[in-house]
């Protein structure tokens, strides 16, 4: 029986540890997300640099959206866009689905 418990202990506590190590090697450090205007590279954003969140503003011949970026995320915060679906995406962590505002051409998406 305690060999048993023994196992499960060193068991998960090896995969614990690399985990933690995957994460450091390969986790949020080296995050960047990469803002498209109509298929081109308008800004490239360092997502681990922002000590705070900040905005700015892509302004486009369609129209503007205002991008919030914060410590590993970054989101569209306003767009003067008729049905505000990039605004309602919220923020991406990881490069699963970018942000897409199609009335502006719009795309951010995440890349390590």
């Amino acid at each position: 029986m305690k060999g048993k418990t023994l196992f499960w202990i060193c068991l998960f506590g090896a995969l614990a540890a690399l985990g933690a190590g995957v994460y450091l090697l390969h986790g949020p450090a080296g995050r960047r997300a990469a803002v498209y205007v109509d298929g081109e590279l308008y800004d490239t954003v360092d997502l681990t640099a922002a000590a705070e969140p900040y905005e700015f503003t892509v302004e486009t011949a369609w129209g503007w959206n205002t991008v919030q970026v914060a410590p590993g995320s970054i989101r569209v915060l306003d767009a003067d866009c008729p049905n505000h679906d990039c605004v309602k995406q919220g923020a991406i962590t990881d490069g699963v689905i970018p942000i897409v505002c199609l009335p502006h051409k719009l795309v951010i998406e995440i890349k390590d």
